[in-house]
């Protein structure tokens, strides 16, 4: 930790003072969208720790005709087929009748035949789905070699050893048996859900993609175990991507890359505890360059009371914790969330990242014994201008946990998807409108490296499905371009190591991107 005592913050270029903050708005459009879908907690209340935990939810597009279809992931997950101008089709036959205790989603071709698989985890889970060419799914997973998991939650396709192929890596939460275990502890003399460090911890799997359908699990050596959110970014120096995976109330892991595996090289990064050392209440987490300088940064949800932790990659491996200056650590009515969901967008295509949370508290009873607080939460946007944030609520309070992003009506605006534990899903359409240009790269490979040159400006973004809380995003990349009318040239930098660059684009259309051999 001595290394990081000088580790401050960097201030993001602000070429100019910001304008007035315009109004970001989404509507819920689920039930008019088609979304016939409800989201239960079954047994007794209060609720403990397994009943607690919610699903997570996806954008994909299984059938590979360009528009964004829905997953949504239950005992029986739930699939919706989009039109791309707003509306679904419920299509859950084509999953075949799987049925299961499935918490979270990972998209992903594992064999290269052009069409998105799906991996579900979940308690005493773990399905493998091929698709079956648009026309459906099958479950390989017995052929695979993949198994079930303890409590598996969090779940990332990524290529790896740089072979590729599209390997696995499914996060665990801890050892938990209803049947056995203490269900519920005492909060302020009230029996109520117990929390992640009343249970041992249980750790990580990765699973190697050696090709033809089958894979291989591997060690993850000195991980913390207790998993809720992970997120796969560009390693500096190397082909192989790191891995950041979240733990609940335990010290956050960082896998970085070295000649014979992956080390967790979180203790040393800046982003495992708090500025304070302490350890944080980890549940989502997503990249993203919200300060424009060409790195990606990490956003993580928290616990009441704990600020939503906001760390600026600042080189070399090492993070930042921004949350303060940039206002992410915003105080009430903030503080009482506990937030699950979160994903980066750029909501009025300004070309700044903003920040969306779902929140919504573990204990059904909460306010029977914390004034403070509620059950239900609402949905909130932090919104960027210029490295700085500012707070807006979106939706009415829901017992918020998975949520994805993804423009499921092609018009260039980032939607979101969101998990009401609770309830139904939100569907929630992107009607701000105070809103900039905007370009769209389809046909992109997980970890492609895009940057847009755009006059003297430089916009960088990644294309990855994964992070969040438990669920998946739309692959397609999306630039917001102010009030730009010209793209100078877009760069490419595929995993392969290849790369190319497009000149001269006209923004607010999709273009879809094709490797060069």
């Amino acid at each position: 930790m001595l290394m990081l005592a000088g580790c401050t913050p960097k201030t993001p270029p602000a070429p100019s003072p910001p304008p007035p903050i315009p109004e970001v708005r989404f509507v819920d459009r689920a039930a008019e969208a088609g979304l016939a879908f409800r989201f239960r907690i079954a047994g007794p209340r209060p609720l403990d720790i397994l009943q607690s935990i919610g699903s997570g939810c996806a954008f994909l597009d299984f059938d590979s005709d360009g528009n964004l279809d829905i997953l949504l992931v239950g005992e029986r997950p739930g699939l919706f087929r989009g039109d791309g101008t707003g509306h679904f089709t419920d299509v859950t036959a084509l999953l075949r009748g799987i049925h299961g205790h499935f918490l979270g989603c990972a998209v992903g071709d594992y064999d290269g035949d052009g069409f998105v698989d799906l991996y579900l985890s979940g308690y005493r889970e773990g399905r493998l789905l091929h698709n079956e060419a648009g026309k459906g799914f099958r479950d390989v997973t017995a052929a695979s070699g993949l198994r079930p998991q303890p409590w598996g939650t969090a779940c990332a396709w990524t290529d790896m050893n740089a072979d590729g192929k599209q390997d696995l890596i499914v996060g665990n939460y801890v050892a938990f048996d209803p049947k056995r275990d203490r269900r519920l502890c005492p909060v302020k003399g009230h029996p109520t859900g117990c929390g992640p460090i009343d249970y041992r911890p249980v750790k990580s799997v990765l699973y190697q993609n050696l090709g033809g359908g089958r894979f291989q699990g591997l060690t993850i050596n000195g991980t913390q175990g207790g998993g809720l959110g992970c997120v796969v970014l560009p390693h500096e120096g190397s082909p192989r991507p790191a891995i950041a995976l979240i733990n609940d109330e335990r010290p956050a892991d960082l896998l970085t890359p070295t000649a014979s595996g992956y080390q967790n090289s979180g203790p040393e990064s800046g982003m495992a505890v708090t500025p304070e050392g302490g350890v944080y209440g980890g549940m989502g987490v997503d990249s993203g360059d919200y300060d424009n300088d060409g790195d990606p940064d990490l956003i993580i949800a928290t616990f009441q009371n704990e600020m939503n932790n906001l760390f600026q990659n600042q080189g070399s491996g090492l993070f930042a914790n921004d949350s303060v200056r940039s206002g992410i650590a915003l105080p009430a009515p903030h503080k009482p969330q506990v937030a699950f969901g979160v994903k980066f967008l750029d909501a009025d295509n300004d070309g700044w990242l903003d920040v969306l949370f779902t929140n919504g508290h573990i204990r059904d009873n909460v306010e029977t014994f914390d004034t403070t607080t509620t059950y239900r939460q609402p949905t909130e946007l932090f919104h960027n201008r210029h490295g700085k944030f500012a707070y807006q609520r979106i939706s009415a309070p829901i017992v918020g946990r998975g949520l994805a992003v993804g423009d499921y009506d092609n018009d260039g605006l980032p939607d979101a998807l969101a998990v009401d534990a609770e309830g139904a899903p939100l569907l929630l359409h992107n009607e701000s409108t105070q809103t900039g240009n905007w370009l769209g790269i389809s046909g992109l490979r997980e970890g492609t490296k895009l940057v847009a040159q755009i006059g003297e400006r430089t916009l960088t973004r990644w294309c990855h499905t994964d992070g969040s809380y438990l669920s998946a995003s739309d692959a397609r990349v999306l630039f917001g371009l102010g009030t730009a009318t010209l793209i100078d040239s877009l760069t490419l930098t595929w995993p392969s190591g290849k790369t190319q660059t497009l000149k001269n684009l006209t923004p607010n259309h999709y273009v879809t991107a094709k490797e060069t051999r």
